[in-house]
């Protein structure tokens, strides 16, 4: 049984991992080809931070995803064996992830304040406030992670990468329970029902300049966070069961359920931009046209009333 679960946690790593390192990849370079390159959503400031997150969402990937690949199903664990890159993983984790959680909230109050009936909420959704807010978040979150930089040490008791003061080590634990889980949650859920509540009851939404297909987009990438709530749960039970003598058929099997946890975690770096294939005709059009751009320039513009008239000059 216990080497089943532990053959089951390596094949899963390396096929289900493997499969989530290739799409996510392409998906957030189509994310970040499309929201960079059509005006219109570079300028449009819940799409701005649909940007950043894409491309920090990249990094997140290259950097962690990887590596847990190569350590859960090959046994190559760097971070045993490179103190610099035990420390660099540990500070990705602490700022990275944050920063894409951040982008995705500020996302989801961004539809809030365009859809409120408020015109002094709806002025706050400017791109001259997005472009400021995302250079605050990047660098209040760089800043956030140096302890990353200073405690996380490879062990010479476990040979891991460990952190090694106690009160950070608390902190990670608040990190991971609130930072990771329980706010992104909380504010994604509450100000996307908000949102949706707003373009359901709003008179004139179309003078407000309310996007539906942008709210969508929102509203299902939020559901991407979903898996987040039982790795909390489950991060949470490993803490209070951390001084129960547990047997190894049990850890064994906590073990594989993490190894689960972890994975589906990354659904939330990788899946951003199927989920607004899905969900928005418009994105699907501009992806269209920025992928297959050769064919663009074979196709026959209309003729207009200008275009007429030098045509019989």
């Amino acid at each position: 049984m216990s080497s089943d679960l532990v053959y089951a946690g390596q094949q899963l790593t390396i096929y289900f991992g493997s499969f989530l390192i290739i799409m996510g990849v392409i998906g957030n370079g189509i994310n970040i080809l499309v929201f960079s390159t059509v005006r219109n959503y570079r300028q449009t400031p819940c799409t701005f931070y649909f940007l950043i997150g894409s491309i920090f969402n990249s990094i997140f990937i290259l950097v962690n995803l990887t590596t847990r690949v190569a350590a859960g199903g090959f046994g190559i664990d760097l971070t045993r064996t490179s103190l610099i890159w035990c420390k660099i993983r540990s500070f990705s984790l602490m700022t990275v992830g944050l920063i894409t959680f951040t982008c995705s909230c500020l996302a989801t109050i961004d539809q809030f304040l365009i859809t409120s009936k408020h015109a002094s909420l709806r002025r706050l959704s400017h791109i001259t406030f997005t472009h400021r807010i995302a250079m605050i978040i990047i660098l209040f979150w760089c800043i956030h992670g140096i302890p990353a930089l200073l405690f996380n040490n490879i062990s010479s008791i476990t040979n891991s990468c460990v952190v090694t003061n106690a009160t950070f080590a608390v902190y990670f634990a608040i990190y991971q329970i609130g930072l990771n889980c329980i706010i992104p949650i909380s504010v994604m859920s509450i100000f996307g029902y908000l949102a949706y509540h707003n373009i359901h009851t709003t008179i004139g939404l179309a003078e407000q300049q309310a996007d539906r297909q942008l709210l969508k987009m929102v509203l299902l990438q939020s559901v991407l966070i979903s898996p987040y709530l039982p790795f909390g749960i489950n991060y949470t039970y490993s803490l209070m069961t951390a001084g129960i003598k547990k047997d190894a058929d049990r850890l064994y099997k906590e073990g594989f359920a993490v190894t689960i946890f972890n994975l589906t975690n990354y659904l939330f770096f990788t899946g951003s931009c199927y989920i607004f294939l899905i969900s928005s005709s418009r994105f699907r059009r501009a992806a269209k046209n920025r992928l297959f751009f050769w064919q663009n320039k074979n196709q026959i513009a209309p003729l207009t009333h200008n275009t007429l008239t030098q045509l019989r000059q």
